[in-house]
């Protein structure tokens, strides 16, 4: 009997997180669609796709930091969604990441990025919604100055501004 016990606790951690990505239904945009994730992606509200408008970037839970850029002068602070929380939120947990810019510029993230204390997907930049102009909506901005491994010409090629879409293949 103790064993029976101890096997149902087993299968209930191991498959109950699975579940319940599983079971959650990813909400429909009802706003402008800002990012649209595709590829490889567990969790889709839209023709495979997940797509995000600024209300349900922000439903994902936001962090804020204050950092140079080598864009920039001086400190800056900088709210978004942390690329983290989105990718678990997805049930993404392996792959590759190619984001693209509204212009085409594409670049590849690597997963290893999407850490806690990592970089964000940035829908403010000093308390401001960013436009298209000034490098938004949507700008993956790591926090530059909390870590000298996001000090590189690597990184900062990873620091896609005017992000709209990000692939994620096998």
């Amino acid at each position: 009997m103790n064993f029976a016990r101890h096997l149902y606790a087993l299968l209930i951690a191991v498959f109950l997180p699975w579940g319940a990505v599983i079971a959650e239904d990813l909400p429909a945009p009802t706003g402008e669609v800002l990012l649209t994730v595709s590829g490889a992606v567990p969790m889709t509200n839209s023709n495979e796709t997940a797509q995000f408008d600024m209300d349900l970037l922000r439903s994902l839970g936001d962090v804020n930091f204050t950092t140079t850029t080598p864009w920039t002068t001086g400190q800056q602070s900088f709210t978004g969604v942390p690329l983290r929380e989105l990718l678990d939120q997805l049930g993404i947990r392996e792959g590759k990441l190619t984001a693209t810019a509204i212009n085409d510029y594409a670049v590849d993230i690597p997963l290893s990025d999407a850490v806690e204390g990592g970089p964000i997907i940035a829908y403010l930049h000093n308390g401001e919604p960013m436009s298209v102009r000034d490098k938004g909506p949507l700008w993956i901005v790591y926090p530059y100055d909390a870590n000298k491994a996001y000090q590189s010409e690597s990184v900062y090629a990873r620091s896609i501004w005017q992000l709209d879409r990000i692939l994620v293949s096998d």
